[in-house]
């Protein structure tokens, strides 16, 4: 049977590797509320806003959590005591499971990808106007229009007076605020 959601998986090992797959899984999902669950890699696994956050596997002799790199990297000090690989570390089944540590790299990771998701955003926005021509980019530059809803405070009449933009500019402007369910005032 294929295994599709993380109840499945769970499911699929003895008692008391469940229990703590359970605690892990509930640790994660505590810390990060707004993370989607699925698999991946054949194990559970978290993502936020689109990105991989944690994932999750059961062994006969330990729990593989995996935080990527940059989450093991973070808590090396108080990783140090268990065996580890790059973004990995085995917590034996003998021993409870260190849930604060992990809540705490989850978190880590948590505002991780948040601060990437937000750079990757104003980089988006910052190349708003690439489609337009370096006059043009020039000429809203110059009128400190920087974002699309600026653009539709003015008039087509008004965007064509600003020395830099030609005609051959307005077809993109409708597309970009169309975009953005926008459109030229008046």
């Amino acid at each position: 049977m294929e295994i599709k959601t993380a109840n499945q998986y769970i499911a699929s090992f003895p008692e008391n590797v469940q229990q703590m797959l359970q605690q892990l899984r509930e640790a994660i999902l505590q810390t990060a509320p707004n993370a989607t669950e699925g698999i991946s890699y054949a194990m559970p696994a978290y993502k936020l806003n689109g990105k991989p956050l944690v994932y999750f596997a059961g062994y006969k002799s330990h729990i593989g959590f995996y935080a990527t790199p940059t989450g093991h990297e973070a808590f090396a000090p108080e990783l140090a005591q268990y065996k580890q690989g790059k973004g990995s570390v085995q917590f034996p089944v003998n021993e409870p499971l260190p849930l604060d540590l992990i809540k705490r790299i989850v978190l880590f990771r948590v505002k991780e990808n948040e601060a990437n998701t937000s750079k990757s955003k104003k980089a988006k926005e910052e190349h708003i106007f690439d489609e337009l021509s370096a006059p043009a980019q020039r000429a809203l530059a110059e009128h400190n229009i920087v974002g699309v809803t600026q653009l539709s405070t003015f008039t087509e009449k008004e965007i064509l007076s600003m020395h830099g933009i030609g005609k051959s500019s307005i077809p993109k402007i409708m597309a970009l605020l169309n975009s953005h369910g926008l459109k030229f005032k008046g």
